[in-house]
Order: C-alpha cells, then structure tokens, then sequence
C-alpha cells in the first residue's frame, strides 16, 4: 500500500476568486438543456435512419447513439459530483431517472464508489486503477478488447452479472428475488419500457432494440474503453494532480462519436471535481492563461493516446494473460464486470 499523499490543490490555489465562483456556478436550466440535447441526439440519429435507410445510415445511427450514451454517463458523472443542477434533490432524481436508469445505473451508487477515485487518483487503493495500470498494452491486445466490445461479447457479460446479481440468492425466494431484483433494477426496467414504448410509437418497436441495445452493448462499450485509456492510463507520474490525469484534445467529429459534454477534458476536471462539464473549456483557457500548460498532461488526439498505450511489442504479447480480475469495472457503465483476458 502506498504511503497516503496530498493528491489534492486548494481551489484558491489554482484560480482567481472571481473566475473559481464562474466556474462553480451550477445551472438547472443548462442541465436539463444538455440532457434535453443527448436524447434529442439519439431519437435524431433513429429518424436519420427512418428517413433515409441504408447501411451507411445504420452504422452512423449506432455510432451517434452509442456516443449520446456515453453522454447520458458523463452526465449521470456530473449529477454524482453535485454539478449537473443546483440542487441535490434534482442532481440524485432527474440523473437517476433521465441519465442514470437508461444506461442501468443509479447516481448515489456510483457517487460512492467514485469519490474514492478522486481522493486516492492513481495509488493502490484507487478502485478505477485496474483500468490504467495494465498500460502499456500491445497492439494485438488492443484488438482484441475492441473486437469483444465491438462484437457485444463485453456488453453481454457485464449486464450479464448485474442481472444475475440485481435477483440477489437463490434463499430469498421467488418473492424475495423479485424484491431483491427491483431495489437493484427497477428504474432501469421502468425507463427502458418508455424507451421502446417511445421507439414503437415513432417508429417501430426493433428500434429499441437495433438503436438502444445495439449501440448500448456494442459501440457504447469501445468507446467507454477509450475514454477510459485516455483519462488515466499511462501518465507520467502517478503523485502530481497535473500529471496523474490526461486532457486529449478533440474536434468536432471526436466530440461527436467519442467525446462528448466535454468529457476529455480530465486534468481539469480531477483539479476542480466540482466545475460543471460545461465550464471544463473555461478551466482548461484558464490554467493556459496562468502558466499551467506545460504541467498539464495532453494528448493531441485520441489517436496519438492509443499509440502510447500500445507501445508493448507485439512479441511480448500473451493472449492468456488475466488483466483484469472478476470485479473489472469499465468506468462509464458504472456496474460490476467480468474476469477479463488479454
């Protein structure tokens, strides 16, 4: 265990007075406004298809809806830091039940176990350093997680256990269960009912299952990976706030299908936890302004951090190497996973 270090800086320390109270300000409307944008994404990325059907628009509708997942998670992440609203009340309801829910999860559940990650980035109680410490992987390894994202395998297994975990032990009983199962997953049930609901009346009830299973057990799964890759994985010094995390830079068609509501900027967010995502931008001019750059640690690209993390040789790779062990969580699906090979 590693000797208990000051990972954090006093917000004072960082920036002025006057921008730190701009950067902290919360805003019930543009939360529910960037809510309101995600789902508008998804049910826009199924017209696309409905009005012009081809493979072409299938695979961009998957992609698009599988990216505003991600996207209802980075906000669900924002509520758990008390940043989407102003108010508790609304950052523990209205995420649970327009963000948190549809992607099979609850906000005070994730707000616990992530708290921990802040307060102990990169160390060896941290419980998000099974997702970093593997890195530098091969290229070979690489592939072989995307294709299990990709193909479903990964999505399937890690709904898979929350399932079976959600009906709790066989003693409960059949009542029991139900009970055990609906305290764990009863709002993910209720809102993915009103989602083919709401499929089936727009369109037609497979949407559900080809525009919010699909992209939610597939595309959803890569690109929660990357992001996961980018934020942690391979940073040059595990003990500096300004080097245990990293911000990739992003254009629009990056914003569009892997990083969206500003979830790259990370540095940022780990120096101030509670800055609402929209105000990420601001930060990051900010700490540039006052001389922070060259402590910072960036990426130009998604791209160049997947060279960096694939920087193992491809000789030294071991196709039965265990890399993660049986309570591997994918930070984004905020649920229990799977014993995972490389």
């Amino acid at each position: 265990m590693s000797e208990r270090k000051t990972l954090r800086l006093r917000a004072s320390d960082l920036v002025a007075p006057k921008i730190l109270k701009k950067l902290q300000r919360r805003s019930n409307l543009v939360g529910l406004a960037l809510i309101t944008h995600a789902w508008g994404m998804i049910f826009a990325a199924m017209a696309l298809f409905y009005l012009f059907p081809s493979p072409l628009t299938f695979i961009l509708a998957v992609m698009i809806i599988g990216a505003r997942q991600l996207g209802l998670a980075v906000l669900m992440h924002d509520a758990a830091h008390n940043a989407l609203f102003r108010t508790t009340n609304w950052n523990n309801w209205l995420s649970d039940w327009l963000c948190g829910y549809p992607m099979m999860a609850r906000t005070d559940a994730y707000r616990r176990y992530h708290l921990q990650h802040h307060t102990r980035t990169q160390q060896d109680d941290d419980p998000d350093l099974i997702l970093s410490k593997p890195f530098p992987i091969t290229r070979k390894s690489l592939r072989r997680k995307l294709w299990r994202d990709l193909s479903g395998q990964t999505g399937y297994q890690q709904r898979k256990a929350q399932i079976l975990n959600a009906f709790g032990p066989r003693e409960l009983g059949f009542m029991g269960r139900l009970r055990h199962f609906w305290s764990k997953l009863g709002g993910a049930f209720v809102t993915h009912m009103v989602i083919l609901a709401a499929c089936g009346a727009l369109f037609h009830w497979s949407y559900y299952l080809m525009f919010w299973l699909l992209p939610f057990l597939t595309y959803h799964m890569a690109i929660t990976r990357l992001r996961n890759i980018a934020e942690h994985a391979i940073v040059p010094d595990n003990n500096d706030p300004f080097r245990n995390a990293r911000t990739t830079k992003t254009n629009f068609l990056s914003r569009l299908l892997i990083a969206p509501y500003w979830v790259n900027y990370h540095v940022e967010h780990h120096l101030l936890m509670h800055v609402p995502c929209w105000h990420l931008p601001l930060m990051h001019k900010t700490l540039l302004a006052d001389g922070y750059g060259d402590r910072m640690e960036t990426a130009p690209s998604y791209i160049d951090v997947l060279r960096r993390a694939t920087s193992r040789p491809d000789d030294e790779d071991r196709p039965g190497e265990i890399v993660h062990d049986g309570r591997n969580r994918l930070k984004g699906n905020f649920s229990e996973g799977f014993s995972e090979t490389a």
